[in-house]
């Protein structure tokens, strides 16, 4: 009800209604603007009210949006009652709470997809025990499980490992095993010769060089799509592609104080490395850039293909 004093002009719930008008002291009378109950009990907070008195006081208005509906929406009155919702709560500025119903709508749910969270471990450099840390935190201050658990980062992080897409050499390759499940082999196969010349040990983990490049390319399968669509190559999906790719080898420095608990390690750790630098597709005569690496000395874009301990 609005407040019929001058000046005032205030909204004010139905039941409030009096208590409001008792503040208005200038007033003589006030007792004509007061609502006058009619016996029998005042009326209760929509909210409070059970299911069935709900339908009962909304059967009007439940109408209207049902006409409305079928006008206008083909008949989805969840989209139009939902659609009310999002606007009421932000007028009133309570946007967070809008667009946490808005995710739930749209079927995505409020929380972040175990390839995001992955992608915001390893870009905030966070450990797998930082990672667990800031995700029970989260989820014990908000109640809701906003990040995703460790095991689910796990098995995002399979999609990215060499060996986890299949593929096949048009036309196979000469002394290259056809099989593309490849895990982790042994880092000093096919090196017997080298090995000789070096009397060091070494421990090594090594990814096989084709099923590794595969895999950092269906890694890159958007950003390629979306410098074909940048430049219209839809047509062109097919390739065929030139990809350039920069091999690399550094040390990590000293490994003895990262280890922890156990032995001293004095020796040197050693990463072999490669990063697709850019990736050109053969239109005609001409050759088109579709992919280029704008940071190519980051760490987050060189893929691994052998670590090291020598």
């Amino acid at each position: 009800i609005r407040c019929p004093v001058k000046e005032c002009d205030e909204e004010i719930l139905h039941g409030k209604y009096g208590q409001h008008l008792s503040s208005h002291k200038e007033m003589k009378d006030r007792e004509l603007y007061s609502h006058i109950n009619k016996g029998g009990r005042p009326r209760q907070h929509l909210l409070s009210l059970t299911r069935r008195a709900q339908k009962h006081r909304l059967r009007e208005l439940k109408r209207q949006v049902k006409a409305f509906a079928e006008k206008e929406e083909g008949g989805d009155i969840k989209a139009v009652c939902m659609t009310l919702f999002l606007l009421a709560l932000r007028a009133k500025n309570e946007h967070r709470q809008a667009d946490e119903l808005e995710a739930i709508m749209q079927g995505r749910g409020s929380g972040l997809h175990p390839a995001v969270c992955l992608a915001i471990r390893v870009n905030t450099f966070l450990s797998c025990s930082q990672y667990h840390k800031m995700y029970r935190t989260v989820k014990a201050v908000t109640g809701r499980q906003i990040f995703q658990p460790l095991h689910a980062l796990r098995t995002a992080e399979k999609a990215l490992l060499p060996g986890y897409h299949p593929f096949e050499w048009k036309p196979p390759l000469k002394n290259v095993t056809t099989n593309t499940e490849v895990g982790i082999i042994d880092g000093l196969s096919g090196l017997p010769l080298s090995i000789d010349d070096y009397p060091v040990d070494t421990i090594a983990k090594r990814f096989r060089y084709d099923a590794a490049l595969v895999s950092a390319l269906k890694d890159m399968e958007e950003e390629i799509l979306e410098g074909m669509k940048a430049k219209n190559l839809d047509d062109y999906l097919s390739g065929p592609f030139t990809v350039v790719v920069k091999e690399s080898c550094d040390g990590m420095g000293d490994v003895s104080e990262k280890h922890g608990s156990g032995p001293a390690v004095p020796e040197k750790a050693v990463r072999f490395s490669f990063t697709v630098m850019n990736i050109a597709i053969a239109c005609g005569n001409e050759s088109k850039r579709i992919f280029e690496e704008v940071k190519p000395n980051s760490e987050l874009c060189c893929k691994p293909l052998c670590l090291m301990l020598a």
